[in-house]
């Protein structure tokens, strides 16, 4: 089917690819609101292809809008079908969604329950935009796990075992994504003797479903071989992240050296650009922090554009 709006009568009707495209949720996300929840309601042409009208799609903006408070889906429709009055409406009290998704999630971690796990990322990515399950489920929950591992970065087998897990469903979206999408290509790496692979693979997840071309190096890239790879994967800028201080002599001569050496944008995300973002100061290095969806957004205003 084509991109471009299908039109009966005077109404024109988009098909769920470009409602996809307009409201950053993907079509798996479209597909579950209306089979399990009855949050939306397309129309269909004759071989059953979804079609959206205008205000479906303004449907899934408000959809979006009481996610983005922390309503939990199942209480959406609720929330949906009230009249307008034009009084604002409080959210109903938190039923623990989240909260008991980043206990599960944390618990699952802990006890090696890859099965759980499984679980926990195939239904929060199904239920909800990329961008929430990040800032809601799973950036809070490894934020807790590193407390509790503490200055060792934790046990481990539980943090490897949850690197190895991350790493192969998101490559594997990653793999996907990167064969359709037509974006800029990133190039991310950990710095070096830091083990942030974990903040790396959410940067990697939420760069892709941004429309960005991903290529993913979950081990330390030597500096000397960056420019090969920005040269060889046509990429527009670098993200680098870490979850500790790291060395000083790493961070105020080696990255200056290395955006001094590249023609792209380098941006450094994750608890280490908050912990060093002083001793970057006029470096070269853009400096993202910690919160990942502001660390993109900020990172595409450096990138060029078309």
């Amino acid at each position: 089917m084509s991109d471009q709006p299908s039109y009966h009568g005077d109404t024109p009707l988009y098909p769920i690819r470009e409602v996809s495209r307009l409201t950053g949720v993907n079509s798996v996300t479209l597909r579950a609101w209306e089979r399990r929840y009855g949050l939306i309601k397309p129309r269909r042409t004759p071989k059953g292809h979804r079609l959206y009208a205008r205000e479906d799609i303004e449907r899934v903006e408000r959809i979006l809008q009481w996610l983005n408070r922390g309503v939990p889906v199942s209480q959406v429709r609720e929330l949906l079908d009230r009249p307008e009055t034009g009084e604002a409406v409080a959210p109903p009290p938190d039923t623990g969604d989240w909260t008991g998704q980043r206990e599960q999630l944390v618990a699952a971690v802990e006890a090696l329950d890859q099965t759980l796990l499984e679980t926990l990322f195939c239904q929060s990515l199904a239920l909800y935009p990329v961008a929430t399950c990040i800032e809601a489920l799973w950036t809070p929950a490894i934020r807790e796990l590193e407390e509790r591992w503490g200055d060792r970065l934790g046990d481990p087998l539980q943090r490897l075992a949850l690197e190895a897990f991350l790493r192969t469903r998101i490559g594997t979206r990653l793999l996907h994504a990167n064969a359709r999408t037509r974006g800029p290509g990133l190039v991310l790496t950990p710095l070096p003797e830091d083990p942030g692979t974990l903040w790396l693979l959410l940067a990697a997840l939420a760069a892709s479903d941004r429309g960005y071309r991903v290529q993913l190096f979950d081990a330390p890239l030597p500096f000397g071989e960056l420019p090969l790879a920005v040269e060889r994967f046509r990429a527009a800028g670098v993200l680098m992240a870490g979850s500790r201080a790291g060395r000083t002599d790493l961070i105020r001569r080696q990255l200056p050296r290395l955006a001094e050496q590249l023609e792209v944008p380098v941006g450094l995300y994750g608890p280490v650009a908050r912990i060093r973002a002083a001793d970057l100061i006029d470096t070269g290095i853009e400096v993202l922090g910690d919160d990942l969806d502001q660390a993109l957004s900020r990172l595409q205003t450096l990138l060029p554009t078309d």
